[in-house]
């Protein structure tokens, strides 16, 4: 399995590329703009997007969705207690006030625990991580969790939007992602902290948010 980091659009967004080295198939997820570059980096490597995976349904990490899923043909995947809300009316003027495209409808929902596969290497568990949005989740595989706007480099997602909760952010820090193994790569949804990427143990020890 291999991993690429890409920063998109105007709001330092993470995206990712998650492939099978033996197939070529790949996950993107969060395609937050510059969606020709997405498609470049991956057919590069020879790599083809099979899915497209938000973390959830904020619009600047989906204001992507549309053109990629244009160039690719890969379906739109995001947790069901998202998926309404990311289409609806209050969404749309949310994306316009950051400046963002609007996203169509998901085309497949997920749920806690379900597996996100590509070919055969590829195999992403949800968790679903309330607390920014009703919907957020992260997406785990031994070795690393993408975590979205959940926990970034030394801090957290903000809980003041519409169906954001600290009590929820926190216990799903605290119960989803610090209980995984120390050596786990944290692999954020911005590039808001002092490096690209951290571990479980390094954020449970020295995150600010979480003491």
């Amino acid at each position: 399995m291999k991993i690429q980091q890409i920063i998109v659009g105007q709001m330092a967004v993470y995206a990712y590329l998650v492939a099978c080295e033996q197939t070529g198939q790949a996950v993107a997820i969060d395609p937050a703009g510059n969606e020709e570059r997405i498609v470049q980096a991956a057919t590069g490597q020879g790599w083809t997007i099979v899915k497209i995976v938000n973390t959830h349904g904020h619009p600047d990490h989906t204001c992507g969705n549309a053109r990629l899923k244009e160039l690719t043909g890969a379906p739109i995947l995001v947790h069901a207690a998202d998926a309404a809300h990311m289409v609806s009316r209050d969404a749309q003027a949310f994306a316009a006030m950051l400046g963002c495209a609007g996203t169509p409808p998901a085309d497949q929902t997920v749920n806690e625990g379900e597996i996100i596969s590509a070919g055969q290497e590829v195999a992403l568990k949800v968790l679903h991580t309330p607390g920014h949005t009703p919907g957020c989740i992260c997406l785990y595989t031994p070795g690393h969790v993408f975590t979205g706007d959940t926990l970034f480099v030394g801090a957290v997602g903000r809980t003041d939007l519409p169906g954001g909760s600290w009590p929820q952010m926190l216990k799903s820090i605290q119960e989803r992602i610090l209980t995984l193994p120390g050596e786990t790569v944290v692999w954020p949804g911005h590039d808001y902290g002092e490096s690209s990427s951290s571990t479980v143990a390094a954020e449970r020890e020295h995150n600010p948010f979480l003491h």
